[in-house]
């Protein structure tokens, strides 16, 4: 079967975002038709100033989530990242096969440095450097496809420059993957500013709705999303960011088409209120879920260090044989 990984990073609460962009996806179509792994990857959140247990909460919200969304341990493995160590032995091994400038050029590496500095912090290392480690998370299992939105697409790549480059220097090791979309909302759009993402780093805002946020206030959040100048209801994501950020959040609901559903409405009111409702409609399964894991704590555990040994023991290999191509001694 093709291997498919994809993870989440556990620097704040899951988002309509996170869950239309990817979560749903992996668990109606991933998980039943490939040998898939999800991760909360929770070194990567190390990357900046951080609250250590802030993370250690939202890794477990993160992976109770995913578990909620509808990712069933019985066909897929679900992990947290730091309980597997081929992730960080896999890491170092792939930062001597890849390059300063690679590291530098990366997008998201620009944006959060300036931010930082903005901010008169200083910029860690591991902000430079984690690309790397999401190409070892990538790599270590062998991975055919990775699921990711639109900003996601350069790591992959340097994961599929990085596999490319280390098996043309030292003998063929790794699987060279390839990133693939969904079709609808890859990217939800905050719903005060609807030219940025809707991002779970952020940790208050209006414009981003959140997995667990109470029906009320996801109404109260969609009936007061931005949109735009005249009153016709035009699907044109260029022109109008704003109303057609709500058709496409509407059209992911209702698995239908953003185009289509722009001719059914003759205001913005009304569509903002039908948005609201199928969002709420959406997350009511994943919210009722959530509670009865939480109730649960010792099925979640498990499930997650069932889910690190089955990891462990897909890695272990391939991590070793890479050691042993770059010349490593093999231990005893």
């Amino acid at each position: 079967m093709t291997r498919v990984f994809s993870g989440v990073k556990p620097t704040g609460h899951l988002t309509l975002g996170n869950y239309l962009g990817a979560v749903r996806r992996w668990a109606d179509v991933d998980q039943h038709s490939a040998d898939a792994l999800f991760c909360v990857v929770d070194l990567h959140a190390l990357t900046v100033e951080h609250d250590p247990g802030r993370v250690r909460r939202l890794s477990r919200q993160a992976a109770t989530l995913l578990l909620a969304s509808g990712l069933d341990p019985k066909l897929c493995t679900v992990f947290v990242q730091s309980h597997v160590d081929e992730h960080a032995r896999l890491s170092y091994v792939l930062e001597c096969v890849a390059s300063d400038g690679e590291m530098r050029r990366m997008i998201q590496y620009k944006e959060k440095a300036a931010r930082e500095r903005t901010r008169g912090g200083s910029v860690r290392l591991s902000l430079l450097t984690y690309p790397v480690l999401m190409a070892a998370d990538i790599l270590a299992y062998g991975t055919d496809e990775v699921p990711v939105g639109d900003d996601q697409t350069q790591h992959v790549e340097l994961a599929r420059d990085l596999a490319v480059r280390f098996n043309q220097r030292y003998g063929h090791t790794f699987v060279v993957p390839r990133a693939t979309h969904p079709v609808v909302a890859t990217r939800v759009m905050n719903l005060q500013d609807p030219t940025s993402k809707m991002g779970k780093s952020e940790d208050v805002g209006p414009g981003i709705v959140y997995l667990l946020d109470e029906p009320d206030v996801i109404r109260k959040k969609i009936m007061r999303a931005v949109t735009d100048s005249g009153r016709d209801v035009v699907y044109d994501r260029e022109g109008r960011p704003g109303v057609s950020n709500l058709l496409e959040i509407l059209a992911a609901c209702e698995r239908g088409n953003p185009e289509g559903l722009a001719g059914v409405y003759e205001s913005y009111g009304s569509l903002k209120k039908d948005t609201a409702e199928a969002v709420v409609e959406l997350l009511r399964p994943v919210q009722e879920r959530h509670r009865e894991l939480c109730a649960d704590p010792a099925y979640v555990e498990g499930v997650l260090r069932d889910g690190a040994e089955k990891a462990r023991e897909m890695a272990k290999p391939r991590v070793d044989a890479a050691y042993r191509a770059i010349g490593l001694l093999p231990s005893a």
